[in-house]
């Protein structure tokens, strides 16, 4: 039922109507039902402004944005809710978005989690059904050959070796091998576009990534490139993806590791501090690139202590890195 908070009675005997959050939620999914989600979005924002830790709220944001194809931003809410409080949905909706991204075992582990503590649930099917789905996923990859496998890693291992020595002229052969032998792994088209732009192909570059934003327009790499490549050619276009990216919290390291690296690259050192100190494990840590960035983005945020001790370390790990002149000289 929709409340009113009562104020002074004025002169006239009219008490003022002030909404509050159930009102703005119901609003909200009104429009959501008509299928109006740019104002169904802005309705149930009012709502979470209104009552921030209500777990309903920001629950039916992230189906929207679901609706919309927005996955990234759906997680982040889903995130915020699991993390602070239990509200069970929320492993299924996760599950969901995870699943559309083709994040499959983490789409696994989240339906696994909500039949566990909800098993007669209102997604119970759905989540089960889900669950089917990625077993006959999982059974197609079992019969992946062992020889098929060697030959992925070391495709994947040597382009990335060459990329991270910025050595894109030797890296390219190896990517393009990746992708026609093994055209489900669709990072490897990234990587190729970057390739191709720093060899002196920037426009093909850029045509592959736009390309593929038309298709997926919610791409979380296509934004990341195209940001660098407009950032680097000048072009007053990559302050939209940058904002875009903004709003992308991402669970796996890799995916953090290189928003982070983007940031840094076009001088958004604030946003990339943040997301450095969000960044843990080895997984980062095995790239000279992770100390070069970080530093500098350390040092450019006021902490030279910090940067200091992140590119010792990186020397240690990485001797590679003598050959670079150090955190406080920013060619950018």
């Amino acid at each position: 039922m929709l409340r009113r908070k009562k104020k002074k009675t004025t002169a006239s005997n009219v008490t003022p109507f002030i909404p509050e959050g159930d009102f703005y939620y119901t609003k909200g999914v009104e429009a959501f039902k008509k299928r109006k989600f740019d104002i169904a979005i802005k309705w149930i924002q009012k709502a979470i402004e209104d009552k921030p830790h209500f777990p309903l709220y920001k629950c039916q944001l992230s189906i929207i944005y679901t609706e919309t194809g927005a996955y990234h931003k759906a997680n982040q809410l889903l995130t915020e809710v699991l993390q602070t409080g239990e509200y069970i949905d929320c492993y299924y909706l996760a599950a969901n978005n995870y699943a559309h991204l083709g994040l499959l075992q983490d789409a696994k582990k989240y339906a696994q989690m909500y039949l566990d503590k909800k098993p007669e649930g209102d997604f119970s099917n759905d989540a089960a059904q889900l669950l089917d789905f990625i077993e006959i996923e999982d059974e197609e990859e079992e019969n992946f050959s062992l020889e098929d496998e060697d030959e992925l890693i070391v495709l994947q291992e040597t382009a990335f070796y060459h990329m991270e020595h910025d050595e894109w002229e030797k890296a390219i052969p190896f990517i393009e091998e990746l992708m026609e032998n093994f055209p489900e792994q669709k990072l490897a088209v990234h990587d190729y576009a970057l390739a191709l732009f720093y060899t002196g192909r920037k426009e093909e570059a850029m045509h592959i990534e736009e390309d593929m934003l038309v298709d997926y327009p919610n791409n979380l790499h296509s934004h990341l490139n195209l940001a660098l490549f407009y950032y680097e050619t000048g072009e007053a276009d990559y302050q939209t993806h940058i904002d875009i990216i903004n709003n992308i919290y991402p669970m796996h390291e890799e995916q953090k590791l290189r928003i982070a690296e983007v940031f840094a690259k076009t001088a958004n050192y604030g946003l990339a501090y943040e997301r450095y100190q969000n960044i843990s494990g080895e997984q980062a840590k095995r790239r000279a690139s992770y100390y070069k960035w970080y530093s500098i983005t350390a040092y450019q945020s006021g902490n030279p202590s910090k940067a200091l001790r992140l590119w010792e370390e990186g020397l240690k790990r990485h001797p590679k890195l003598s050959e670079e002149e150090g955190p406080w000289a920013i060619k950018k």
